[in-house]
Parts: structure tokens; sequence; C-alpha cells
């Protein structure tokens, strides 16, 4: 028996530790736009769509600068053979050849000097008909996308932190319940414990005592593990490594007072994305529908050459020649050229036909994925309106509830300890009691959820934040 009690003490003890070390640990004040700030500006996800956007950002203006003529400066000196050949040939993608000017010999001639070109060349696509200002007009749209998809992560991971704090708020609360229960329990159990031994009781309410406070140190150390699991998920959500929190409990206390908003779903933050990608997806097919069109250019170039074979060098005067390298890359000959272009490829029409066709199928999946996103809001917005009202109803109940559970106990404790009443009875004024104190923990939390989940749906995230305390 001795042994049985030490045992008892022992894991009483430890249950006690468990709960202390909770409790001391909470160091760290946390409220709940603080969590939301620092997980907004640390998560990872939203860093990195950023980061897409200012890389969008950086294509519009690449997509601008297309305007921009080309303008190729070249600088080339080179030593080698002028000899000439009649025959015809064309340059090969992948393949070079050498461009030498010079007289035809009736053999193979080695004579080599140095040879110079300086050039510059200009092209400019003056009229593209629509093709760059499409192409400027997609770049535009996917930043909106993924402007759109910066808004829509930091909506959905405010609403993930606030559920998350929520969640981790109301286990917190059943942790100090389960601790409530079992101290009632152990004061319980002390009272059988005595009455049994001064003969008052039957030894089986000392057992069903016993059980008792197992029962209630069973439901201590799941209420902490369940605690753990939250904390640790909420860390995650805000990206700061693994520690307690001291929440706001005023959640408790209040419950917000305005329900309604002026959001529709087509406002909310997610359903903008699925509509921006509906429309960069159209813009995409205008843009490959506009590139079949051909390009207007105006294009000019400057030329110096140099070489060290002079003008008169003839297969009949080949020493009219100068292996100097400065005399071969000194330009003595200059010209220019300037025109107008026009490019089309005929063809491109049949090669692009299919691509528009596939972009055009793109399109049908986002309008579809478009509909869904925004029935499911619909959906959810509904079901949080209902969500509300119940949870209204019972925040009505749970006090007269708890009122009614916690009269009985202390009557039932009272009772029992004089002898009135009999051990089950205790125990039942023991659950409803608990039960009570948890419906009332759960009665807060509750509507606070289900305006969260109307906030979620409306994408009206305002209307839960401005009513936390």
């Amino acid at each position: 028996m001795r042994k049985l009690l030490l045992a008892r003490v022992f894991f009483l003890g430890y249950a006690f530790m468990l709960v202390v070390c909770v409790s001391t640990a909470q160091t760290v004040p946390l409220n709940l736009s603080d969590a939301i700030k620092t997980g907004l500006s640390n998560y990872q996800s939203i860093q990195a769509k950023r980061n897409y956007v200012n890389a969008s950002s950086a294509l519009v203006q690449n997509a601008r600068n297309q305007y921009l003529p080309d303008v190729t400066a070249s600088i080339q000196q080179a030593y080698g053979t002028i000899n000439g050949q009649f025959g015809a040939y064309s340059s090969m993608a992948g393949a070079s050849t050498i461009g030498s000017s010079g007289p035809t010999y009736s053999s193979q001639n080695w004579n080599a000097a140095f040879g110079s070109i300086y050039l510059i060349n200009t092209n400019w696509e003056f009229v593209s008909f629509g093709r760059l200002k499409s192409k400027i007009e997609t770049a535009n749209k996917q930043l909106l996308l993924d402007s759109a998809d910066l808004t829509q992560e930091k909506f959905v991971q405010g609403v993930k932190i606030a559920g998350a704090y929520l969640n981790l708020l109301i286990t917190q609360r059943f942790v100090q319940n389960a601790q409530s229960n079992l101290d009632r329990t152990v004061f319980v159990q002390q009272t059988v414990i005595a009455r049994t031994r001064s003969g008052l009781n039957a030894g089986v309410d000392s057992s069903i005592a016993n059980s008792d406070v197992s029962s209630a140190k069973l439901t201590l150390i799941q209420a902490i593990n369940s605690e753990q699991q939250q904390r640790n998920l909420l860390c995650q959500l805000i990206n700061i490594p693994p520690t307690v929190f001291n929440l706001d409990t005023n959640f408790f206390a209040n419950s917000p007072s305005a329900f309604s908003t002026n959001f529709a779903v087509a406002d909310n933050p997610q359903v903008q994305f699925y509509k921006d990608r509906i429309v960069l997806s159209s813009s995409t097919e205008k843009y490959l529908q506009k590139s079949i069109n051909p390009g207007l250019n105006l294009f000019g170039t400057f030329q110096g050459k140099g070489s060290g074979f002079d003008y008169n060098y003839t297969p009949l005067s080949s020493a009219n020649y100068s292996k100097n390298y400065f005399d071969g890359i000194n330009p003595n000959r200059y010209n220019y050229l300037f025109g107008v272009g026009i490019g089309w490829n005929i063809v491109s029409l049949a090669k692009i036909k299919q691509q528009v066709r596939a972009q055009q199928f793109v399109t049908a999946a986002y309008q579809n994925e478009y509909d869904l996103v925004s029935t499911q809001l619909k959906d959810q917005l509904l079901l949080s309106d209902q969500q509300i009202e119940n949870a209204r109803k019972s925040l009505q109940e749970v006090p007269i509830e708890y009122k009614a559970a916690s009269d009985a106990y202390l009557q039932k404790a009272v009772l029992y300890k004089n002898g009135l009443t009999n051990i089950v009875d205790v125990q039942q004024a023991l659950y409803n009691l608990n039960k009570a104190e948890i419906d009332l923990s759960v009665a807060y939390i509750n509507i606070w959820q289900a305006l969260l989940l109307k906030s979620a749906a409306s994408g009206d995230f305002d209307l839960f934040m401005k009513q936390v305390k």
C-alpha cells in the first residue's frame, strides 16, 4: 500500500511538473497582430513570391526595351591569304567560312598580309503591326498575376496564422481545464481516502477515486501533447524557432460584434488570382496570334576597311603587298548603306495555329478552375454564416451550463464529505463541471473561428482583425 501511494505521488508530481514547465516557460508574449506581421515578414513562400514579382517587373522593362534598335559594333583584325575562285556556296547554321576578296589565280598562292574591318550596323524594327505592343501587354499581365499571387499568399498565410493562433489558444485552455479537473479529482480522492480510513465509506470508493485521478492525469498529458503540436505548427507558420507563447486570452472574455461585410466572393484575393490567370492566358493568345505579323525594318551600316594588299595587286604583280601589321590595320576604304526592309515568315501561320489552339484550351481550363474556386468560396460563405449563428446561440447557453455544473459539483462535494451522497454522484458532478469548462472555452473560440471562416471566404480579413482587441 505504501509503494502504491508513493507511485501515485510520483506520477502526480510528474504531471504537475509538466504543467509547471508549460506555465513557467510562457515568457514570450504574442498577440495575434504581431504573429501575423512576423509570419508575413518571415515566411519563405511569401519571400519567394515577392521575388517573382520583382522578376516580372524586370521582364516588363525588358519587353519595352524591344522597341530599341539593335546597334552592333565590330572590330576585326586578321592575317591571311586572298585567293579567289569562281563558284557558289551558301552559309549553313553552325558552320562558318572565310570571306576573302582577291584576284583569281590559276594556281594556289600563299601570299598573306594583315587585314582589318571596322563596322557599325543598325537594325530597327520600327513597325511590328502590334506584335511588340502585345508582348508588352502580356508581360504586364504576368506582373499583375504575380502580384495577385503575392497578395493571395499573404492573405492565405494571414488566415492560417490566425487559425493556428486560435487553435493554440484553445489547447492552452484545455491544459488549464485539465489541470483544474485533476486538482478537483485529487481533492475528492483525499476526501475519499480519509473517510475510508475512518470507516465511514466502503473501500471501493477509494478505488473509484484512484481511477478518476489516473484518468484526469492521462487527460492532462494528452492536452499538453496537443498544445505542443499546435505550438509547433504556429512556430512553423511564422517561421521562428520553437518556443512557448503567452497568448492573448481576451478571446475568452470578448466576442465579435460585427459579422457583415460588403465584400463579395469576387473580391477575394484567391479568386482575383484565378481571374488574373485567365487574363494572362487570353493576352498570351493575342500575342501568339500577332506573332505571325511581318516586321518593317530600318537598317544602316557604316564600314571601314584596311588591307596589306595594294589596290593594284594582281596575279601578275604579286609583290604589291605588305606584311606590316600597321599597314594592314589602318582603314583606307569606307562604305555606308541604309535602307528599309520587310520580313515575313509566310509559313508562320501554320506553325502558330496549334500554339494558339493549345493556349485557348489553357484559358478554358483556367476558367473552369476559377468557377470551381468561386463556387467553393460561396458555399463556404454560407457555411460561415450558419456557424456564426450556431456559435452565438452556444455562447448564450454555456454560461448557464457552467454555473449549474459548478454549483452541482460544490453541492455534491460537500454532501459527500458529510456522508450524504455517494461517489457516483460526485463523479458525475466532476464530469459535468469539466465538460462545462471546456464548452465555455470552445464556445468563445468557435465564434471567432466562424468569423475567421467568413473573412477567409469573403476576402475581407479586416472584418476579423478590426475586432481583435
